[in-house]
């Protein structure tokens, strides 16, 4: 996954992706700016692959602001022109270890 990684970053550097709806209403609530996405992705690494994903294939990252804010962001795969962000969170210590990038076993979510 080295590959893809840094196609979605270079992908996202060059401006080449959009927030879902879901995003955008996600991102106001939890007070996230678009360049803590960019920050993020940036240096993220991709720890969770959901090929099957009923909204179609995409990744989870989990990435640190140049604040050390670590935000969790799911994007789709780098197979259309336009990198779409699903979903985008502060990960809970209580459901990840590791840096906030491995869930935890009791974690049944």
């Amino acid at each position: 996954m080295p590959e893809l990684i840094e196609e979605i970053r270079q992908t996202i550097a060059n401006d080449q992706f959009e927030f879902s709806k879901h995003a955008v209403d996600q991102s106001i609530l939890r007070g996230i700016r678009v360049q803590e996405v960019r920050e993020a992705i940036a240096i993220g690494q991709i720890i969770e692959d959901y090929p099957d994903d009923k909204y179609g294939p995409s990744f989870l990252i989990n990435g640190l602001t140049q604040e050390n804010r670590y935000i969790h962001i799911q994007c789709s795969y780098p197979t259309r022109p336009l990198i779409k962000i699903i979903t985008l969170y502060e990960p809970d210590s209580n459901q990840w270890s590791d840096s906030l990038s491995k869930r935890r076993k009791d974690d049944h979510q």
